[in-house]
């Protein structure tokens, strides 16, 4: 048995053993907006419902190991205390893990992953159409658990609109957990699937990956490639020579799909453009 004090570790170490130990971790995947009206979109792993009446979700963005700052959710919520709460499935993850991406303040989230915004009823952040659950919320409280990086901000959320897309549930009106197929966060790249086991996502680019709206069309726009699809070819550092010039070709479009599911990203960057 490995006994560990966690003062005498790295905050990063400690970071790996809690994140591996307690999983899998359901996925907040929060949209906001600042004073200025910039939309952020970025997901969570700390995060679950604590509260049926008042509803009550708590999730916390972690102040940065590295240099100690804060994210934009966190700042966000502070100036306009409104988050809305997207619940991920499989079909969404690649796209998801994209948005984690630190793009600088003022890059919207929605837009680099491919997501599609549709406006909330009763707060001012969008929601994301292709969650298959989202929940408005009105901010409670913020509570800072340290100073230092790694420590958490608890966003205390009460929701106020609950929106489900009904091809989730079942006969019965409830949500079929085969049908809504949520991920959940593990330990390094792995995630876990509702309906199949674990599976692994690498994570986005240190530096930052081109994001789908930076897809040339014929790929964007395919009729074959999905949002998973788009998601991963989007996670390059640049576009590879010739990209521009890719046209739509279903089998070109299949063996490249084939060969994303087989985790081979350069094949099928090599597939769709020469």
């Amino acid at each position: 048995m490995l006994s560990i004090s966690p003062k005498d570790i790295s905050t990063a170490q400690l970071h790996g053993y809690l994140l591996g130990a307690v999983s899998p971790r359901p996925i907040c995947f929060a949209s906001t907006i600042d004073v200025h009206g910039n939309v952020n979109l970025s997901p969570y792993s700390f995060f679950n419902v604590f509260s049926a009446k008042p509803p009550i979700m708590v999730f916390s963005p972690a102040r940065r190991v590295r240099d100690n700052t804060v994210k934009h959710t966190l700042e966000n919520v502070l100036e306009t205390k409104e988050v809305v709460i997207n619940i991920v499935s499989y079909a969404m993850v690649q796209q998801m893990s994209l948005s984690s991406t630190e793009y600088p303040k003022g890059v919207n989230e929605f837009i680099k992953a491919g997501f599609t915004e549709i406006p909330s009823e009763l707060v001012k952040p969008p929601r994301v159409a292709e969650a298959p659950v989202q929940f408005e919320c009105k901010v409670k409280d913020v509570i800072a658990l340290g100073e230092e990086g790694g420590a958490g901000n608890l966003i205390i959320a009460e929701v106020v609109k609950v929106h489900i897309n009904e091809t989730i549930l079942d006969a019965e009106g409830k949500i079929d957990p085969f049908k809504i197929d949520t991920v959940a966060r593990m330990g390094g790249n792995w995630y876990s699937r509702a309906k199949e086991g674990i599976f692994e996502v690498p994570k986005p680019l240190q530096t930052m990956g081109i994001g789908v709206d930076a897809l040339p069309e014929a790929i964007r726009n395919s009729t074959i490639l999905t949002g998973n699809d788009l998601g991963m070819l989007a996670n390059v550092e640049a576009l590879p020579q010739g990209a521009q010039k890719a046209s739509f070709s279903e089998e070109k479009h299949k063996n490249a799909q084939r060969l994303l599911t087989e985790g081979n990203l350069s094949a099928a960057w090599n597939e769709l453009i020469n």
